[in-house]
């Protein structure tokens, strides 16, 4: 981010602080003095602080739990300001209809003190004034408790899924084995190993056959995970565990899009920290699996993103010497690169295992029913679909980014049983 914008942003948050600010102080005159200077002390501090600590968040090496509670905060904190803002507007400019009103009338003489305190306008104007800013207060307070519960309770809320996967080219072999699938780890955000390890814990009590990993290991750079890299080397199946690389693996972010011997030195340790923990990672590559003879294809290629997000993904390699069998499982980081790419030029894939939307970590999702604000922007975001004899399944994120939190989309463990029919 230019810094530019970001003084930008923080100059227009300054002016939401302010505005809040005297909007609740007008509204609680009852405060005392000491109260009222309290209350500014400690509403300034907070908030010019956190704005200091957004600086250094971006721009200096901060502790990435320290850099997560700060950047929560500040999104908490805005997002109950943007909650209560509309409330607010409602009020100034009811305010401004009644004093030009009031100014437009010809001008009377005094009424008698009586009537004067019963009839007087501004008596109505505080009142509604003082009810819509609470209404405000109320409405910041819906998002910021929805949103502070889901970092207590759903950042490592994991959830199984259990899906049946029907491919009707299935060797009898493979009728009724068992598939895990994790996605987007993001280990740089974590800050509770025992709830991480906990999760790996409840994916291996499954006896998966085989294990997808569908991309995002860390956030920025390979060192993230070295403190989380012993408990995802216990993910292990008796028929492997696969993994390609999500668009966060590759060092982007951090480095640029440009090459450089950091960002060099950076993939290939990521690269050796999937050989270390034993994941059989596929660039542009496929394996053959092998069950009492029988064969299928295992393809994996690298990040193949649109708009902004970069495509590393060579398809051409990925299903070299594929020819012969009879079903391809493909693990692809991007769902967009299903009907982007593999649907309108390798209809022989018949499967394919994504990741990358997270749901948003935001949503709600029944058994019937879901919804998240991502959907605007990917087509398919969770959950299985199908276009005639092709699939995509898009798992919605074993860890989380930016927000360490979830909100109605849990983190995920994908359980696929697969069947001929």
């Amino acid at each position: 981010m230019r810094p530019y914008f970001l003084f930008v942003i923080c100059f227009l948050v300054l002016l939401l602080d302010f505005y809040c600010y005297k909007a609740i102080i007008n509204t609680f005159k009852k405060w005392s003095a000491k109260v009222k200077a309290n209350f500014k002390i400690i509403w300034w501090a907070f908030n010019i602080l956190l704005i200091i600590g957004v600086f250094a968040s971006i721009f200096l090496n901060l502790f990435l739990t320290l850099r997560a509670v700060i950047l929560v905060a500040f999104f908490l904190s805005a997002v109950a300001k943007l909650f209560m803002l509309p409330f607010l507007l409602i009020d100034d400019i009811r305010r401004l209809i009644v004093k030009l009103k009031q100014l437009s009338k010809p001008k009377q003489a005094p009424k008698h003190p009586t009537t004067q305190t019963s009839n007087h306008p501004n008596n109505e104007t505080i009142s509604r004034s003082a009810f819509l800013t609470k209404a405000g207060l109320v409405a910041a307070a819906i998002p910021l408790s929805s949103l502070s519960w889901g970092i207590v309770s759903g950042a490592y809320d994991y959830h199984i899924k259990r899906v049946k996967l029907v491919l009707p080219n299935l060797p009898k072999a493979f009728d009724g084995i068992k598939l895990a699938q994790i996605s987007d780890i993001h280990s740089g955000s974590f800050y509770n190993r025992t709830a991480v390890k906990g999760g790996v814990e409840m994916l291996m009590a499954e006896k998966p056959d085989f294990i997808f990993f569908t991309g995002d290991l860390v956030n920025n750079l390979t060192n993230e995970v070295r403190d989380y890299q012993d408990i995802f080397a216990k993910v292990k199946a008796p028929l492997g565990v696969y993994s390609t690389l999500g668009n966060h693996d590759y060092g982007d972010y951090h480095f640029g899009r440009a090459s450089s011997p950091a960002k060099v030195k950076n993939l290939q340790d990521m690269v050796k920290t999937h050989q270390i923990m034993g994941y059989d990672l596929l660039m542009n590559e496929n394996r053959r699996l092998k069950v009492d003879g029988e064969e299928i294809g295992i393809l994996g290629i690298e990040n193949w993103g649109m708009g902004r997000f970069p495509k590393y993904g060579k398809m051409e390699q990925a299903v070299k010497n594929t020819e012969d069998l009879p079903v391809k499982l493909l693990l692809s980081h991007d769902p967009s690169h299903w009907r982007g790419e593999v649907l309108e030029k390798y209809k022989d894939i018949d499967a394919m295992f994504s990741g990358h939307t997270h749901g948003m970590q935001f949503g709600v999702r029944l058994k019937e029913f879901q919804w998240s604000p991502v959907q605007y922007i990917y087509r398919e975001w969770a959950g299985l679909y199908q276009e005639q004899q092709q699939q995509l399944y898009v798992n919605v994120g074993y860890g989380f980014l930016g927000y360490p939190g979830r909100v109605g989309i849990l983190p995920e463990i994908t359980i696929f049983e697969l069947k001929q029919s």
